[in-house]
């Protein structure tokens, strides 16, 4: 089972159009051990409704573990008649691209292929329920 603490939201102005930008960061936590930090951005009033993340796995809590210790695997989710869909996008596509504290970003191929792609995925699945910034942009 997992657990995510949430922190406070932080709004900004999306470039492209002028509209309000949330960014969110998550911890998650698996059987009371840190198991995953998430972020994850949307822009209100866009035409294509949708929200870029990312998730870095790996070793946590130690301060001797550094970022060579994890992995990230960044995506989008978006909904397609009532369900919700979520795609792996390459490191390039990511507004975290130059963020390295998640660890190594993995492109679409890699992450395909990696053995945490089931976690990311049960992380996502949480997201779009137990996320209350997300489930209100999503239903807006």
């Amino acid at each position: 089972m997992i657990e995510i603490e949430f922190e406070d939201p932080v709004e900004g102005t999306c470039e492209c159009c002028g509209n309000k930008t949330v960014r969110l960061t998550r911890f998650v936590y698996q059987d009371d051990n840190a198991f995953a930090v998430y972020y994850a951005q949307f822009s209100h009033g866009h035409d294509e409704k949708y929200l870029s993340g990312i998730v870095g796995l790996g070793e946590w809590g130690d301060d001797e573990v550094g970022p060579e210790a994890r992995v990230a695997f960044p995506f989008r989710i978006w909904t397609d008649d009532d369900n919700f869909k979520v795609g792996l996008v390459d490191a390039s596509e990511s507004p975290w691209r130059e963020v390295t504290f998640l660890g190594k970003i993995l492109d679409r191929a890699e992450a395909l292929e990696h053995e945490w792609l089931k976690d990311v995925f049960h992380i996502t699945d949480h997201m779009v329920v137990d996320d209350k910034e997300i489930v209100e942009y999503f239903n807006e």
